[in-house]
């Protein structure tokens, strides 16, 4: 494997990367090589079961793959764990502490990081007691909580596994501006996976799909968008050569179609960017569509004799 960039340009890179639990018949990544650029709000994308938590979880090192690499800020899965952070599904906090025991909790396992008044701030924005034990927190409240133990460590690397789901629209909002004010002030690289849709177009910058194990659509959101095109007309998919068409469905009396272009389309189509949703539901509709992944994202690979 080659590459002309520097470890401190490269948040996370996987080559060939496998993980199978167990027996099961298919495994939950298969052959998943990317590059995730340092700085980028990348959201993880994918339909149920293809991989996304497995791949959070092997970044922070609580797995270890089956096969093939993964390099995080530059290393071993683990080896900088100061600098990561990662906030799971189920956010397992201790419920017989309290809210102020959970903050310095963070501080004495971060020594050297740990930013307390930055942690106790994010508390205080959703109005809760730090006396407060957290098995009394409802779920969004709890989501609160750690999300300050996450931003409070000041990570160079976050990894987030659906962190809004169980939040109010109102308190997700001010919490994805919390996590943005803060990624773009420090730097941070985040990598977010999540359902919504709306939440991953106002917040992120780059994209990763997942599908089979493996990443079917890599790269900066704004070239993924350029690299597509959704046409409409009253032709048939067989129309649009030499174009990949990625889907086509019937639209009215005409057809509606997303594609990668090579070249002009014909005049008799209407043509137009799609948006971020129209993406991603035309790729998650068609699974055997091939996979675009930007130079940029990509990782390349030297044969050597």
């Amino acid at each position: 494997m080659s590459s002309t960039r520097t470890t401190a340009d490269v948040a996370l890179e996987a080559y060939r990367l496998g993980k199978r639990y167990g027996r099961r018949p298919s495994a939950a990544l298969d052959d998943c090589s990317f590059r995730l650029p340092a700085g980028r709000v990348s959201a993880l994308v994918g339909p149920n079961g293809a991989g996304k938590s497995t791949l959070l979880a092997l970044a922070a090192g609580l797995l270890r793959p089956t096969s093939g690499t993964l390099t995080v800020l530059g290393g071993a899965p683990g080896e900088a764990r100061d600098r990561v952070a990662y906030l799971s599904q189920d956010k397992p906090l201790h419920p017989q502490l309290t809210i102020a025991e959970t903050l310095r909790l963070g501080a004495e396992l971060n020594p050297g990081r740990w930013d307390a008044a930055h942690a106790a701030s994010l508390v205080e924005q959703g109005s809760l007691d730090p006396a407060t034990k957290i098995r009394r927190l409802s779920g969004g409240q709890r989501t609160r909580v750690a999300l300050a133990l996450a931003l409070g460590k000041r990570p160079d690397l976050m990894l987030l596994d659906e962190p809004m789901a169980d939040l109010d629209p109102l308190a997700r909002h001010e919490m994805m501006g919390t996590l943005m004010a803060d990624a773009a002030e420090r730097g941070t690289t985040v990598l977010m996976s999540s359902h919504i849709v709306a939440e991953l177009t106002d917040a992120c910058d780059h994209l990763l799909l997942l599908g089979d194990g493996r990443i079917r659509l890599g790269g900066g959101i704004d070239d993924l968008l350029t690299a597509h095109s959704l046409v409409t007309g009253r032709g048939t998919p067989a129309d649009l050569a030499p174009h990949t068409v990625v889907e086509s469905r019937a639209s009215g009396r005409g057809l509606t179609a997303l594609i990668r272009r090579d070249g002009p389309v014909d005049s008799g189509w209407e043509v137009q960017e799609p948006s971020l949703e129209e993406l991603l539901l035309a790729h998650l509709r068609a699974p055997g569509a091939p996979a675009l992944i930007t130079p940029g994202t990509a990782v390349s690979v030297e044969v050597t004799a």
